[in-house]
């Protein structure tokens, strides 16, 4: 079967001025414009928008979705396989956000008493779904699977004292890191009292340290220009570079 612009976003739930854009940018061609001019789409198109779209609702944006459908091994089951595997993960973590919703308006009208544990379970989850989707790949090439993933469970199993107190703990550090870049020495006790805190901030989301690792993961952060924006950005620029000499110096006494 075939299709127009309009009858295949009124199909697919997008606009005609998505497929339009679509195709002007080289991810959606139509199979043929007709005499009249009308971009016609056949099987094939149908199929690969469905993939487009599966993308979007999982976040990637169209650059890379160019990337993945234009693979020559792009294999459509696989990639189905995947896309289902994934949004059985992302319906889990909002089934769990919806209980958390539905606890909390029982206990607002007294039926249920919530353990502060239970009130934000859901949360974790999507902290950890944004820092793999973030920083996994590299983190998990690191430190490998097994650690990355003990890391995940003690902070699903961290109590919410501890939880406010590391969120804490990481803004001290953001705040205290731009008061010890003044001194322009990373050897300051300014800098050493950052990197000590640097230490105890760790130890709440890592099952054992170490130095070797600890000064591994600060030159991390330089080499990654996604950490070094990061703490760039929250407590000034070369505060990563800074950062890291303080560890560096930190962990080698």
């Amino acid at each position: 079967m075939e299709y127009t612009v309009q009858k295949l976003a009124q199909m697919a739930g997008v606009s005609g001025r998505t497929l339009r854009y679509y195709d002007e940018i080289g991810l959606l061609k139509p199979a043929r414009v007709n005499s009249s001019g009308y971009r016609i789409y056949s099987q094939k198109e149908v199929n690969k928008l469905q993939h487009i779209l599966f993308y979007r609702e999982l976040g990637l944006n169209l650059d890379t979705i160019q990337k993945l459908i234009s693979t020559p091994d792009f294999d459509r089951y696989e990639t189905l396989k995947d896309h289902h595997t994934k949004l059985l993960r992302k319906r889990a973590k909002l089934d769990k956000l919806i209980e958390n919703v539905e606890k909390t308006m029982d206990s607002e009208k007294g039926r249920i008493v919530m353990t502060d544990k239970e009130k934000f379970e859901g949360f974790k989850d999507k902290m950890i779904e944004e820092n793999e989707k973030k920083y996994g790949k590299e983190i998990r090439k690191k430190y490998g699977d097994d650690t990355v993933n003990r890391s995940n469970q003690k902070l699903k199993g961290m109590s919410q004292e501890d939880y406010q107190l590391v969120e804490s703990l990481g803004q001290d550090i953001l705040t205290k890191l731009e008061k010890a870049m003044e001194t322009g020495d990373p050897e300051s006790n300014e800098a050493q009292e950052v990197a000590a805190m640097h230490k105890q901030w760790l130890t709440y989301w890592w099952e054992s340290y170490s130095k070797e690792a600890h000064a591994g993961l600060a030159q991390m952060y330089v080499d990654d220009d996604r950490f070094t924006k990061y703490y760039d950005d929250k407590s000034g620029k070369g505060a990563a570079e800074f950062l890291r000499d303080a560890i560096v110096s930190y962990t080698s006494k």
